[in-house]
């Protein structure tokens, strides 16, 4: 009583056929297919993309303050 038996797997691939009809069924597995591949191709550009990175620009810290100093750092224009 747990499972199903052969015969209740006949039944239900039976009533999906009559309902869904064989076109729509093997409509619906190619537009899986279409996706799955979609979704394969989407990765590999990903991965392409990552191969790709640019240069990480660091800021040299220990860089001497320029001599062309602001005047107007700290007033207040009334």
């Amino acid at each position: 009583m747990g499972s199903l038996s052969i015969w209740h797997w006949i039944v239900v691939i039976a009533v999906v056929l009559l309902l869904f009809g064989r076109g729509k069924i093997s409509d619906l597995m190619g537009d899986v297919a279409q996706g799955i591949k979609a979704f394969k191709k989407g990765m590999q550009d990903d991965e392409k993309t990552a191969d790709k990175t640019e240069p990480v620009k660091a800021i040299d810290h220990n860089a001497a303050p320029s001599s062309a100093a602001r005047s107007d750092v700290g007033s207040k224009a009334v």
